[in-house]
């Protein structure tokens, strides 16, 4: 599990990258401010959650079930919030009908939430 987790951290984390510098060189050509930005956001939030993935790869206190849980929740949340943000803020470029995901983002913003609160819960109840 600690290298799937590895794995998934760092290519969310290329993507990112990859992401970021697409919006800052590319689709400043095309898109307004407020689209960029928005599209940043999904950046932004991409990067931290892969690097919050490496962070729990790290962590050998918690249980595999557990981990396990908050793997899955993490990544559903980063396809759904940054995903939909992407194609939510480039829609000016695209016949998508963004009607269709509008729900995706506050459910990604979520699954990302209950991830970090999973982890709150389960070193809060640990003894030290």
């Amino acid at each position: 599990m600690k290298r799937r987790i590895v794995l998934t951290g760092a290519f969310i984390g290329m993507l990112a990258i990859i992401f970021g510098a697409f919006g800052a060189h590319l689709l400043k050509k095309y898109l307004a401010v407020e689209e960029l930005n928005t599209f940043e956001v999904g950046v932004r939030y991409q990067m931290y959650h892969a690097l919050f993935l490496l962070f729990l790869s790290t962590r050998k206190d918690i249980a595999e079930k557990t981990v396990k849980t908050i793997y899955n929740l993490v990544v559903a949340g980063v396809v759904l919030f940054s995903g939909s943000i992407y194609l939510l803020a480039t829609k000016s470029l695209t016949i998508f009908d963004s009607k269709i995901i509008v729900f995706a983002t506050p459910l990604g913003g979520f699954l990302l939430i209950i991830g970090w609160a999973v982890l709150f819960l389960t070193i809060l109840k640990k003894k030290s």
